[in-house]
């Protein structure tokens, strides 16, 4: 069902420009913005995708990926439909660039939500597959629901956003993944059909003026983002602007929707990322979409110990403390529990209806 958004205003030709990202949408009647989901309808702007979801399921909370936040428990995920970039190697292309309304097959009320939050045992709930900037406010509602009852409220996110709607929609969350998708605006404009600059906009507010828990991700591509100088400049920039105890993660590409030109990800490649991430003075560093069990698990920075063994979503040794390293005591930045979660591999498809 449609919602009137926020995050608008009225212009003096007659038209409605959408202010939730840097695009800055100008439409006339029944025009749509370029994430498909924000429309003008009459005098105002609509939400066309309020209620409507491309479907549930409960998965490790790694998955999103969050290493730092809950280890171990089950999230309830959900994303709707359209995407605010033009990203050609998307690998959710059938929901994010779909224009078909029989996508949104699942529909649920933020209470709706909660409670199935909730009797299903999930810690947290994850706005994913696509992303959640063009449905904040349904976002922001379920958030609000969730956090209601205890479930907390993760954002997976491009973060191209502009400065008013960055506010709103953080305001609700408590954790996020942001992908950063590459370190140059020759990438983001050519390959993304966006800008950079918005993007580390995003980063710097959500690190240093909320409360988030942030953790970042980078798809490496062959060729065109996965260079040594591009890892260097971008580890770098984390570690000055954003700090070293910010994770990030290294993920491998695989061909899909318009990028099929391309290789997979050498798993070597992200070996190399790693290296150079940690040599720039990142704590930690994960490698993903990979078998990797050294890349992916979590070590004490200060004594090097092993903190959070992972297999894939599998959890093994675990050697904190209240958060701190059992061997020499310095805590391990993120969101913990006394226990992790033992929610491990699982994928549960949800049906709201049901």
């Amino acid at each position: 069902m449609a919602q009137t958004a926020r995050f608008w205003h009225r212009l003096d030709d007659g038209r409605v420009q959408c202010d939730v990202c840097p695009r800055g949408c100008r439409l006339h009647e029944g025009q749509r913005g370029f994430c498909f989901v924000r429309a003008r309808e009459g005098d105002e702007l609509v939400l066309t995708t309020y209620g409507r979801s491309s479907g549930f399921c409960v998965d490790p909370i790694e998955k999103k990926p969050l290493n730092h936040f809950l280890p171990g428990t089950p999230v309830l995920s959900f994303g709707t439909a359209g995407c605010n970039l033009g990203c050609k190697f998307c690998q959710n292309w059938d929901i994010s660039k779909s224009r078909e309304w029989d996508t949104l097959a699942d529909a649920a009320s933020p209470q709706a939500l909660a409670d199935a939050a909730r009797r299903l045992e999930c810690r947290s709930v994850a706005f994913t597959y696509n992303d959640p900037v063009i449905f904040l406010e349904y976002a922001v509602d379920v958030a609000d629901a969730c956090r209601a009852v205890g479930v907390k409220a993760v954002a997976v996110t491009a973060g191209y956003v502009s400065p008013g709607a960055r506010e709103g929609l953080f305001a609700h969350m408590d954790a996020a993944n942001v992908d950063l998708k590459a370190f140059t605006e020759s990438f983001y404009a050519k390959t993304c059909a966006g800008h950079l600059r918005p993007v580390l906009d995003t980063l710097e507010y959500v690190v240093h003026e909320t409360d988030v828990w942030v953790e970042i991700t980078t798809l490496l591509i062959p060729g065109l983002n996965d260079s040594d100088a591009e890892i260097v400049a971008e580890t770098h920039w984390i570690a000055e602007r954003l700090g070293p105890d910010v994770p990030l993660h290294f993920t491998a590409f695989h061909p899909d929707w318009k990028l099929r030109d391309r290789p997979p990800t050498p798993a070597e490649t992200l070996t190399r990322a790693r290296e150079i991430a940690l040599a720039n003075g990142l704590h930690h560093v994960y490698t993903g979409n990979v078998h990797d069990p050294s890349g992916q698990s979590t070590y004490c920075h200060a004594c090097g110990a092993l903190l959070v063994e992972r297999d894939w979503y599998e959890l093994g040794a675990w050697n904190l403390d209240n958060g701190r390293c059992c061997a020499c005591g310095e805590p391990c930045p993120g969101v913990f529990e006394s226990e992790p979660g033992t929610w491990g591999a699982r994928r549960l498809p949800v049906r709201m209806a049901a």
